[in-house]
């Protein structure tokens, strides 16, 4: 299996759920890890596989790979590989919230390969009183499932 050269743009903020996620992920492809608010647009050229991964806020990935992704220039001639990943509370609507990134994704010249999703542990709003749901995710399983993905992404690019 030959490894493409991986960027993985992950914003994980409040109980890290995503940050090991995209660890996992990083750790099948040998990715690098950045915020987005550290990854200038410059380095892009370098790298053969781009990953955004985020939680989910008010049925959106994080707002600044939103604003991370709006403020990238023009969409290159050559359409590079991306793939999406994140994790939320609820996860039977992922598809539903992934789909506009992956819209302005192509659009700005990515090809989405592929997306993962698996729950998180959500305290958000009501859910902090009862102390919050999906409390011991993402497990060893949804982190298997993860380097899974990894993997097919690798073989895919």
């Amino acid at each position: 299996m030959t490894i493409p050269k991986t960027l993985v743009i992950c914003k994980s903020v409040h109980h890290g759920n995503t940050a090991r996620v995209a660890g996992r992920i990083a750790e099948v492809l040998r990715a690098e890890v950045a915020e987005p608010e550290a990854v200038p647009y410059t380095v892009l050229d370098g790298y053969d596989l781009v990953g955004f991964g985020s939680g989910v806020y008010y049925g959106s990935l994080h707002d600044a790979l939103w604003e991370w992704l709006r403020g990238l220039p023009a969409a290159p001639a050559a359409r590079r590989p991306a793939c999406v990943f994140s994790t939320s509370g609820l996860s039977c609507l992922w598809r539903l919230w992934h789909r506009p990134f992956t819209k302005e994704l192509a659009r700005r010249g990515f090809r989405v390969r592929g997306e993962f999703h698996c729950r998180g542990f959500d305290s958000w709003g009501p859910l902090w009183f009862a102390g919050g749901i999906n409390r011991r995710h993402p497990d060893d399983r949804d982190l298997d499932r993860a380097a899974a993905f990894a993997r097919r992404l690798a073989v895919k690019t």
